[in-house]
Order: structure tokens, then sequence, then C-alpha cells
């Protein structure tokens, strides 16, 4: 029988820990010490990516998939006991949910408001100008999206992994 499957107990791809599954912890002093140092930094540029994506290369898709790369990352380092701590289970379809409804509600908010569809210029987003309603709607948008894609991406990992919720 092969060493890597594709079900709950999925083996790490590097071979190292022999018979040592996904949801484990690496036990690892040096990948510990990685993990924990890279993860908030990984996380403080998503979400920079996430925010500047409306004027600049990036957006809500590219930053919540490194948002979700760091969880799993945690996941794989820590186990499923510690990361689950972490970020639950849960947390992953609620927000990848909350994300999609929100980003959907301002498309049919630009509708009431009788515009065409995501036509954040007619939303009335804290007042001013056009332009600056159009800058705050996808800013706004670029977020949510970065949301949904972080929820997605953990819960299919989590799915797949075996790991997730009850």
């Amino acid at each position: 029988m092969s060493r890597h499957r594709f079900d709950s107990g999925l083996t790490d791809a590097v071979g190292t820990g022999v018979g040592r599954r996904m949801n484990e912890p690496y036990e690892s002093l040096f990948v510990d010490v990685v993990t924990k140092a890279m993860v908030p930094m990984i996380q403080v540029f998503a979400f920079y990516v996430i925010t500047h994506g409306h004027y600049s290369p990036g957006g809500g898709f590219q930053g919540g998939v490194m948002l979700a790369a760091s969880t799993i990352l945690l996941r794989l380092a820590m186990g499923r006991d510690e990361s689950f701590r972490r970020f639950p289970a849960d947390w992953g379809i609620l927000l990848a949910a909350g994300g999609t409804l929100l980003f959907f509600l301002m498309g049919f908010l630009s509708l009431a408001f009788g515009g065409n569809f995501l036509d954040y210029g007619v939303l009335p987003l804290l007042g001013g100008d056009e332009v600056t309603r159009r800058y705050w709607g996808i800013l706004l948008a670029e977020v949510f999206i970065g949301f949904l894609v972080w929820g997605a991406l953990v819960a299919i990992y989590d799915a797949l992994s075996g790991g997730g919720g009850s």
C-alpha cells in the first residue's frame, strides 16, 4: 500500500515523518519556531495586499490565498488540536459564507439605489462624491473577497485532510 493517500490519513509529502498524518503535529523545534515567526508576517502582508489591491497589483483573491496558506501552514506544523484552537474548523465556512453574502449584498444594494450590479458610485458609503464612494466600495469588495477565499480554501483543506467540522 502506498504511503501517500487521499483520505483522512494523508502522510507528509516530504517523507521525513514516516507514518505521520497531516493533522498531527510535526514535532520539530525548527518547524515550530519558523512557523510561529512566519505566520504573522504572511498575514500582515496578506492584509496589505488586500487593502491595496484596488489601486495596485493584488487584491482580495491574492490576499485571501496568502491568509489561507498561513492558516494551512499552522495546520501542517502544529497539528489538528493546536491549530483548531487558533482557527476553528467552522470558521472557514463562516468566513466564506460571510464574505460571499456581504459581496453580493453590496451588488444588490447598488441595484436598489438605481445603479448597475456592483456600481459602487451609487452606494451611500460614508457620503462624499462618486469617486470617494467608488474608492470605499472597491476596498470593501476586496476585503469581502479576501475573506471568502481565505475561508473557502481553509474549509477545502480541512475537508480533504479529514479535519473538517463536526
